[in-house]
């Protein structure tokens, strides 16, 4: 049973005082500020850069975008929150994964915000702040993670204080790949590449056979973009199909990679839940392939929207609330920015 629960809140000790954390995300073209107190989710505004069809975007454009909006956004956050800045007990931020320009422009941000408020700074891990908000979202207990995004695409579980990943995109993200091919057939970025594609897989009546690359626990998606690359224009100019079935056909072979991968995941850890995060993780077709190889497997799926799946402040908050209650500081000297930061790298003290 796909299982959506959007509950906001959850109890935490009854003696333990309300702790409330602000967010800064700023990885790749999203600038998001989101507001947490202990479970709920009390704001969570974010902008969006947007490129011409046709174009990626590049670090220091986006830099640029989140450097104009950050300050409105934040303010935003605050407003909707109803809270004044000594409320807070805690300025979270992306350390990382990410592009370097955004990161670093955000990261300013948080530790001036930091300083002026006299509040104790927190580096988050970009892909663990995913986590952490699927699981507070949708009440996950203990899942096999499908982390899928334009920078990653991991298979992860939890153990011994790690979040451990079993399995990963050997080149390019399932995300990364998506985008990629819009840019081939010029598809628009507006709301975003994936969601498009999406849309357009739906009218799509014609599988076409692409390269389908597994390798153990792993995954390839290089070499379906470098076929799609050099065919998308051939096949369509021929007439053999159309962008429609072009866009379904890719949506199918690159997230049944992604549910054998998961699946084999499952079976090693004995697994009985599935939770998918990250900004691909909202596409319906995803969660509806997901959910035949788990009802399939007496299991349950969890997902969320895109309020909580696309990058967003308040899943930095909610992981620095985590993280903030079990001890964690960052001090000023430490809170540079990491282009390369792995999901195992974090040691996950706050679970048991």
């Amino acid at each position: 049973m796909l299982c959506f629960s959007f509950q906001l809140f959850f109890f935490s000790l009854a003696d333990a005082a309300m702790t409330i954390v602000i967010g800064f995300e700023g990885s790749a073209n999203k600038i998001g500020v989101g507001i947490v107190r202990d479970g709920a989710v009390l704001s969570n505004p974010r902008r969006t850069y947007i490129t011409p069809p046709g174009q990626g975007f590049l670090p220091s454009e986006t830099a640029k975008h989140h450097r104009a909006c950050v300050l409105s956004v934040l303010k935003e956050a605050l407003l909707q929150a109803g809270i004044q800045p000594a409320d807070i007990d805690c300025v979270a931020f992306t350390k990382g994964p990410g592009m370097g320009a955004p990161l670093v422009a955000v990261a300013i941000v948080a530790r001036t915000v930091a300083q002026l408020w006299k509040k104790p700074l927190l580096g988050v891990n970009h892909c663990i702040g995913h986590i952490e908000m699927g699981r507070l979202i949708t009440g996950a207990a203990n899942p096999t993670v499908l982390y899928v995004s334009g920078g990653n695409t991991q298979v992860i579980s939890y153990s011994e204080r790690r979040y451990r990943i079993f399995g990963e995109a050997i080149d390019i993200a399932v995300g990364n790949c998506l985008d990629r091919f819009a840019r081939v057939i010029k598809i628009s970025n507006d709301p975003s590449p994936g969601y498009n594609i999406e849309q357009m897989a739906k009218k799509g009546s014609q599988f076409v056979e692409l390269p389908y690359t597994v390798k153990g626990m792993d995954v390839s998606f290089s070499g379906i973009l470098s076929y799609t690359e050099e065919m998308a224009h051939k096949m369509l100019g021929a007439g053999e199909c159309t962008p429609e079935d072009l866009c379904f056909s890719l949506q199918e072979t690159l997230f049944s990679m992604l549910v054998e991968v998961t699946e084999r995941a499952m079976a090693h850890c004995g697994s009985r839940e599935v939770l998918i995060v990250g900004g691909v993780g909202c596409n319906l077709r995803l969660q509806e392939m997901m959910e035949v190889m788990c009802q399939e497997r007496g299991a349950k799926l969890f997902a969320t929207d895109e309020r909580f799946c696309i990058d967003n402040g308040a899943m930095i908050a909610q992981a620095g609330w985590e993280m903030f209650r079990s001890g964690h500081v960052t001090a000023l000297e430490d809170s540079w920015v990491t282009q390369r930061f792995r999901t195992d790298e974090v040691e996950v003290t706050w679970r048991d």
